[in-house]
């Protein structure tokens, strides 16, 4: 399992690509919520939130906390 560090980099990475995206080609909402298969945006919003999820469900676990 990778670290909850290497995961939060593994975010950062990602949104540096998508700010980088948009700021070439513009994003509107209907591109980012529902993009084209194969699209640059396709799949993003996913893997994003499953990270973030990890990492959430990380700090809770370190905190001895529940969500």
């Amino acid at each position: 399992m990778s670290s909850k560090q290497e995961l939060i980099k593994e975010m950062l990475e990602m949104q540096k690509k998508f700010t980088a995206y948009e700021q070439a080609n513009g994003v509107d909402p209907q591109e980012y919520f529902t993009p084209e298969t194969g699209s640059e945006l396709d799949g993003y919003r996913q893997k994003y939130m499953e990270i973030a999820m990890k990492v959430v469900d990380m700090a809770h676990e370190e905190a001895g906390s529940e969500r």
